[in-house]
């Protein structure tokens, strides 16, 4: 008996091009958007130089209840958005707006952790030598940071992972969707098993990537 009999392998190798492109897109945006909005909240928080708690307050508003929503039901809720934005809400461009607004938030909060981490020590020296915001930013706590950010941007990809996952239940392809459509829906086990073992080596993969680059630059 053939264990694997209901799998079709152009349509594997498909469903995972879908899923890395949906990975790609999303992180990438993800850290475009969530890294300022981290930095923006750590900058407005109290002790820091744009201390603001109305402006943290607003920030802190935004990501939590962004955070709030499950992201199955922001997949919904973003349809029209999304239409709007890249003319459907289907496929790989479909799920990519609600990935970033899902995994942003998470980010800026995973952000404004590792900056919290830096020694003030050293942001005090870089304040009393006259540095900018923007030098304070970029030459201070984004270096120092760095490991703890590279840190968070690797739980935020495993996070995406299971979020492209989901996305398959309102057809974003990717290999939540072959799971749901076939393993789920028609009850291919074979094809469930394929599909979530392939999610769970590309976790492993990006675990493993982003503890090498941690290592790399985190001193001592």
């Amino acid at each position: 008996m053939n264990l694997l009999a209901d799998i079709v392998w152009a349509d594997i190798a498909q469903a995972v091009v879908d899923t890395l492109t949906m990975l790609g897109g999303s992180l990438l945006l993800t850290i475009l958007f969530g890294l300022p909005l981290g930095v923006a909240l750590f900058l407005t928080s109290p002790g820091q130089i744009w201390a603001s708690r109305l402006g943290n307050g607003l920030l802190a508003l935004l990501v939590n209840l962004l955070r709030s929503v499950p992201f199955i039901i922001l997949l919904i809720l973003m349809i029209p958005v999304t239409v709007l934005l890249v003319g459907t809400s289907l496929g790989v461009a479909g799920a990519i707006p609600p990935l970033v607004v899902g995994a942003a938030p998470f980010f800026a909060r995973l952000v404004e952790t590792a900056l919290r981490e830096v020694d003030r020590n050293t942001v005090e020296a870089v304040q009393a030598m006259g540095a900018t915001t923007r030098d304070l930013v970029w030459r201070a706590l984004l270096p120092e940071a760095m490991p703890g950010i590279i840190a968070a941007a690797t739980v935020t990809a495993v996070a995406l992972v299971s979020f492209t996952a989901m996305a398959g239940v309102v057809g974003a392809g990717g290999l939540g969707d072959l799971a749901i459509r076939f393993g789920y829906q028609r009850f291919q086990t074979d094809v469930m098993v394929v599909t979530v073992v392939l999610l769970l080596l590309l976790v492993q993969g990006i675990q493993m990537l982003g503890d090498a680059l941690v290592r790399r630059y985190s001193r001592g």
